[in-house]
C-alpha cells in the first residue's frame, strides 16, 4: 500500500496503518474531500491523514470542533490550540491511515502557500522570544483585582480556557472551573464547547456559534437568504433598533442562563454543576440577611444585565462588522484576519476590554498569554504588509458605533431582497 490510494476514496483502513512500520498510504486531495461527513471524517496535520471518524467523539475540545476541520489541512489550527504537541500526538498515531502523496500540495485549493510558510516562521519566532510563557505575576494581579472588585471574571476564565497561564493543560482547566463556577455560576464545557468552535471557525455560519443567530438577528450572508425566501419572523431592517432592547441587556441573563444549564444537564457535567450551585449558595447567602430574597434577586438581575452589556460590546466590535457567511476553506492566516480587527491600544482600552482589543494576536495564537499580543502585534502588521493582507484597527468609540452600523446594513439588504420579486 505505499503507492497512491484507490481511485474513488473509498473508506480505507479504520485505525491506523494495516501493520506497523509498513509504508503508509499516500492519498491525493481529490480521495481526501468526500471524507466530510457525519461518521466520516478525515484530516491532514503535517502532511499526514488521519481517520478521526470514531475519535471524534472523545476530542476533549468536542467532535464539533475538531469535525469542522474534516478533509481540510488542519496544521495551523493543531498548533494553534495544543500547547504540548508531543503529548497530543500519542493520541494521533492510532488514527494514522496515510500520507500527502509527494506530487500533493499541503493545503487543498487555490490557497497562498507562502503565506501559511509565513506565519509558521511568524510563530516560531513568537515562540523564539518566548512569547507563549505566562507571566504568573500578572495573572495573580488580575485574579486579586478580579476578587477585590468583582470584574472582568469572563476575562481571566478566558485565559484560562486558553489553557494561557499555566503550563500544565489541567491546573488551567481546574483554574477556569473555578472562576467560571465558583465566581460566574456557569459551566466551564459548556463555554470551551461555544467558544472553541468560534475560534476554530469564525464568522462562519452553524461552525461558529456567535454569529448564528438567525432568526432573531441577520448577519452577513443570511440577510440575502432570508429575504429571497421571503422569511420575515421580525422587521430586520429595524433590527439595529431592537437590538438595544434584547442584546446588550439579555445575553447572559437569558440567553447564557438557559443555554449553560441545558448544557450542563443534557451532557451531565455534574461536576461544573456542583460549581456552579456553589456560585449561587455563596452569592444569596452573602446578600439575604442585608436584602432579603426579593432584593437579592433584583440585585442579581442588575448585575447580570449590566456585565451583559459589556459583554456584547466588548467581544462583538471586533467580528460583527466584519465578513460573515458560510465556508471559504481559507487558510488559517486569512480566515481570522477577515473575520477580526483589532481596537487602537491605551491602558483603559486594553485593561477594559481585557487585552481583547488585540483579537487579530489572539485569534492567530489563541494560547499566548495576553499580555504577549502587543510585542506580537509588529510582526503580524509586518507580516500582513507582506501579502497584501487588511490588518484593521478602529478607534474604540468607531468599534462600537460599527456594531450598529452593521446590523443596520444587514436589515437593509434583507428588506430589498425581500421586495424584489
Amino acid at each position: 500500500m505505499g503507492g497512491v490510494g484507490e481511485p474513488g476514496g473509498g473508506p480505507g483502513p479504520r485505525e491506523g496503518p494495516a501493520q506497523l512500520g509498513a509504508p503508509l498510504p499516500a492519498f491525493r486531495w481529490e480521495q481526501i474531500r468526500p471524507h466530510n461527513l457525519p461518521g466520516d471524517k478525515w484530516l491532514v496535520i503535517e502532511r499526514r491523514v488521519y481517520d478521526i471518524s470514531r475519535w471524534a467523539q472523545r476530542h476533549p475540545g468536542g467532535s464539533r470542533l475538531i469535525g469542522h476541520h474534516g478533509a481540510e489541512d488542519a496544521t495551523d489550527a493543531f498548533h494553534a490550540f495544543h500547547q504540548d504537541l508531543n503529548f497530543v500526538r500519542k493520541f494521533l498515531q492510532p488514527l494514522l491511515i496515510g500520507e500527502l502523496a509527494p506530487e500533493e500540495p499541503s493545503q487543498d485549493g487555490p490557497r497562498n502557500a507562502q503565506l501559511v510558510e509565513d506565519f509558521r516562521a511568524l510563530r516560531q519566532a513568537a515562540k523564539d522570544m518566548k512569547l507563549f510563557e505566562a507571566n504568573l505575576t500578572f495573572f495573580a494581579l488580575v485574579l486579586g483585582h478580579i476578587l477585590a472588585m468583582e470584574s472582568q471574571t469572563w476575562c481571566l476564565q478566558h485565559d484560562l480556557g486558553h489553557t494561557s497561564v499555566f503550563r500544565k493543560s489541567w491546573w488551567n482547566h481546574l483554574g477556569q472551573q473555578f472562576v467560571m463556577g465558583q465566581l460566574k455560576g456557569f459551566s466551564a464545557h459548556w463555554w470551551n464547547f461555544r467558544h472553541f468552535q468560534h475560534h476554530a471557525k469564525p464568522n462562519i455560519f452553524h461552525k461558529d456559534p456567535d454569529v448564528t443567530l438567525a432568526p432573531i438577528f441577520l448577519l452577513g450572508e443570511s440577510s440575502v437568504e432570508y429575504g429571497r425566501k421571503k422569511r420575515r419572523y421580525l422587521p430586520y431592517n429595524h433590527q439595529h433598533l431592537y437590538f438595544f432592547l434584547i442584546g446588550p441587556p439579555l445575553l447572559t441573563l437569558v440567553n447564557f442562563e438557559v443555554e449553560n444549564l441545558a448544557y450542563m444537564l443534557m451532557c451531565m457535567q455534574w461536576r461544573d454543576l456542583l460549581w456552579a450551585a456553589s456560585f449561587y449558595t455563596r452569592f444569596f447567602l452573602s446578600y439575604i440577611p442585608f436584602y432579603s430574597v426579593s432584593g437579592v434577586l433584583l440585585l442579581f438581575v442588575a448585575v447580570r444585565v449590566l456585565e451583559s452589556h459589556w459583554f456584547v460590546w466588548v467581544t462583538q466590535m471586533n467580528h460583527i462588522p466584519k465578513e460573515i457567511g458560510h465556508e471559504k476553506h481559507r487558510d488559517w492566516t486569512s480566515s481570522q484576519l477577515a473575520a477580526t480587527c483589532n481596537v487602537e491600544p491605551s491602558l483603559l482600552t486594553t485593561w477594559f476590554t481585557g487585552h481583547l482589543n488585540f483579537q487579530i494576536e489572539h485569534h492567530l495564537f489563541p494560547t499566548m498569554p495576553r499580555h504577549s499580543y502587543h510585542r506580537v502585534a509588529p510582526l503580524v502588521r509586518a507580516l500582513c504588509a507582506k501579502h497584501g493582507l487588511t490588518y484593521e484597527v478602529k478607534p474604540f468609540l468607531t468599534a462600537l458605533v460599527d456594531i450598529v452600523g452593521s446590523l443596520r446594513k444587514s436589515g437593509n439588504i434583507w428588506l430589498k431582497a425581500y421586495l424584489q420579486q
